[in-house]
């Protein structure tokens, strides 16, 4: 009973870390505590005491269960080339994440970087996420996607460049990126395509995904481009609030109590780079379960 005791103290002590890990695997808040939970089971399976490095041999299991589901998903997608925008993490400018929160946001992974890693194949996500994000070495990675540590080192090398490509580093000044963000709906309010323009990156890219199938889940390029769709923001402006997304200046919007839309932006140098829109009213009805992302949008 003593040792089961240790055991689940120092599973508990690794849970936020887990967590961490499995969402950036997984980009899913609900897959990534399946993951965890299952990770638990396992450990409940195994000698402990025999465990020489219970840290390392959690992040091992997790990260094998995680790269399983990755693979499950990738057999049962009809259209690989259909944008996803993971499950934002959503909260109010006027007060900090909770501390699992902060745990998921650690590392400055933003909704776009996910974006990113959602394009990848599960070999390539698992080599990027454990080395670039959480420093375990090619040697503890490469076992996992039966790969040597130079084709390893190669997978996350060519994760990095798709990431650096994709997902711009964010203006690390909140208050720089909200004025680019209010701009940009000023200007849609307005209708005034030329200062749409001047606040895009010429080469942003927007992402927008209603769901399977929808005809509004689309990526556009270009600032000409973006700034056209803007204009029919306009519309939304009414029930749009500002709110931290991934710890960055975004929007949620709210309609009679029901959220539409979650939009998130990456801010370079003053200009709009990447926009990433989830629209999927079934994926954000129970995101929003608990009322968290009302509650955020609804503090001014």
């Amino acid at each position: 009973m003593h040792q089961r005791i240790l055991t689940t103290e120092r599973f508990e002590e690794e849970r936020p870390r887990l967590r961490a890990i499995a969402y950036r695997m997984l980009g899913s808040v609900s897959e990534a505590d399946d993951a965890v939970q299952e990770t638990w089971l396992r450990l409940d399976r195994t000698d402990a005491e025999a465990v020489e490095n219970p840290g390392g041999w959690l992040t091992t299991v997790v990260a094998r269960v995680c790269l399983n589901m990755l693979r499950s998903r990738e057999t049962r997608r009809e259209d690989p080339l259909e944008v996803h925008v993971p499950d934002p993490l959503i909260g109010p400018e006027t007060s900090g994440a909770d501390p699992e929160q902060r745990a998921l946001l650690a590392d400055s992974v933003g909704l776009a970087l996910l974006v990113v890693l959602e394009t990848m194949s599960p070999a390539e996500r698992v080599a990027f996420v454990l080395h670039d994000l959480f420093a375990v070495s090619f040697d503890e990675i490469a076992p996992l996607i039966d790969k040597t540590p130079a084709a390893t080192r190669q997978l996350a090398s060519r994760a990095r460049r798709r990431v650096r490509d994709g997902a711009p580093a964010p203006d690390p000044d909140l208050t720089r990126q909200r004025v680019a963000v209010d701009a940009f709906f000023a200007a849609a309010h307005d209708g005034d395509f030329d200062a749409l323009v001047a606040v895009l990156d010429p080469d942003v890219v927007l992402r927008a995904d209603a769901g399977a199938g929808s005809r509004f889940t689309t990526v556009l390029n270009g600032a000409r481009t973006v700034a056209s769709r803007a204009l029919t923001f306009a519309r939304l402006i009414p029930f749009a609030r500002p709110v931290l997304v991934h710890g960055t200046a975004g929007v949620a919007v709210v309609a009679n109590g029901r959220p539409v839309s979650v939009m998130a932006f990456t801010v370079t140098d003053g200009r709009i780079t990447t926009i990433d829109i989830l629209a999927d009213t079934d994926r954000l009805r129970s995101l929003d379960a608990d009322g968290q992302m009302r509650s955020a949008a609804m503090r001014r």
